[in-house]
């Protein structure tokens, strides 16, 4: 198992009660992995979009004297051997390398099934199951709904937020919902936060899909669990959060007693009325 830059910061923010100012110095440390141990403290705050003594109250809340301890930390631990031949990519292939390592991340996280089986049976217990992603998120989320409502009795689909996403909240959890599942992309709408805050008021357990582990939607997951995207074209490409979304799946279906059967019941009907052309 790759023992990759990001993966070492997930570590080491890991435990420790950050602000939502130092949640954002944090994620922008893990999209930046490989650059972290070289950044200076003015950079790093421009980066984040955060003041430079921000970023030093960040490495004291991390137990460091100050960022320079942080910094050395960092370059202590970093890889010896790092990989430099990415100049001789263009810019298509830089983005498919990205995306690959994203994916040997979120392995690393599967590693250890735990989170992802609990969810999974939060998920197939609900009677009825809302299933949250608006703007960029929104793909996401339907593609979920789409699958799961192959195996599941009632899947609410809440891809349009506005005035009426509390309605159909409240409406869930009147047909006897009891886990709310989010799918949380950047950039974040304040929208999605609100709305997992008053799904959370309302008594359902929440399970997020997001790009990081301090995401802004963290504060009002029960469950999170992170598949980074990325970010080197000019719109975040997702493959891990997309692949997550089908590892619930099948978390979900492995505690529905009924899931195969349903999923046979389809291909019978879907024989029957020619639904496919292969």
């Amino acid at each position: 198992m790759s023992d990759s830059p990001a993966t070492r910061l997930q570590q080491l923010f890991e435990g420790h009660r950050l602000t939502p100012t130092q949640r954002r110095i944090a994620h922008c440390m893990v999209r930046q992995a490989a650059e972290a141990p070289f950044l200076s403290s003015v950079e790093l705050a421009e980066l984040a979009g955060v003041s430079q003594p921000s970023v030093t109250r960040f490495a004291v809340a991390l137990g460091f004297d100050g960022y320079p301890a942080l910094r050395r930390h960092l370059r202590e631990v970093a890889p010896a051997g790092r990989e430099a031949d990415d100049d001789s990519l263009n810019e298509y292939q830089q983005a498919v390398h990205a995306e690959m390592e994203n994916l040997r991340r979120l392995a690393e996280v599967l590693a250890d099934p735990s989170l992802v089986e609990r969810a999974g049976r939060l998920l197939a217990q609900s009677p009825t199951l809302p299933v949250l992603g608006l703007r960029a998120a929104s793909s996401q989320a339907r593609g979920f709904a789409y699958f799961a409502a192959k195996v599941h009795r009632d899947v609410r689909l809440l891809d349009e937020g506005g005035t009426m996403l509390a309605d159909r909240i409240d409406a869930a959890v009147r047909a006897g919902a009891t886990v709310l599942l989010c799918f949380a992309l950047p950039r974040h709408p304040r929208e999605v936060v609100d709305a997992l805050a008053y799904a959370q008021s309302a008594g359902l357990t929440v399970v997020t899909v997001a790009d990081s582990a301090f995401a802004p939607v963290a504060r009002h997951s029960d469950i999170l669990v992170p598949a980074a995207v990325g970010t080197g074209l000019a719109f975040d490409t997702v493959c891990g959060p997309m692949l997550l979304g089908r590892v619930l799946l099948e978390a979900m279906c492995d505690d529905l007693p009924e899931a195969q059967s349903r999923l046979e019941e389809f291909d019978t009907r879907a024989a029957a009325r020619g639904l496919f052309v292969e």
